[in-house]
C-alpha cells in the first residue's frame, strides 16, 4: 500500500500545481525530457523513446506515420507489426516490451 502512496504523490502534486497557476510543476512531471504520462509524449517524444530503447532505425517509422503519446497508447499489435512497415523482429520486441507495457502501466495509473 506504501508503494502506491508514493508513486501517486508526485502525481497529485503536478494535478494540484497544474489547477492553481496553469502550469505543470515540471520537475514532477517529466523525466528524460519526456513528461511522465506516455498519452502527453508529442511526436519527438516517442521517437527519442524508442531511439534511447536502442531502436535507432525504427524509431524513424514513428517520425514517419506522425505517431504521438495518445496514438502510440492507441495502437494495437497489428498496427505495430504491419502498419509501421517494420521488420518483423524488432516489430515484435516494440510492442511486446514497450508499446503493451506502456499501454498497460497508462491504464493502471489512469484508473485510481
Amino acid at each position: 500500500k506504501r508503494v502506491a502512496e508514493v508513486k501517486l504523490l508526485p502525481m497529485l502534486t503536478v494535478d494540484m500545481e497544474n489547477k492553481e497557476n496553469g502550469s505543470l510543476d515540471v520537475k514532477n512531471s517529466v523525466e528524460n525530457g519526456r513528461p511522465l504520462d506516455p498519452a502527453d509524449w508529442a511526436v519527438t517524444d516517442v521517437v527519442n523513446y524508442f531511439r534511447t530503447a536502442g531502436f535507432e532505425e525504427q524509431a524513424n517509422a514513428f517520425q514517419e506515420q506522425e505517431i504521438d503519446g495518445k496514438s502510440l497508447l492507441l495502437m494495437t499489435r497489428n498496427d505495430v507489426l504491419t502498419g509501421l512497415s517494420l521488420k518483423l523482429g524488432p516489430a515484435l520486441k516494440i510492442y511486446e516490451y514497450h508499446v503493451k507495457p506502456l499501454q498497460t502501466q497508462h491504464l493502471k495509473n489512469n484508473s485510481l
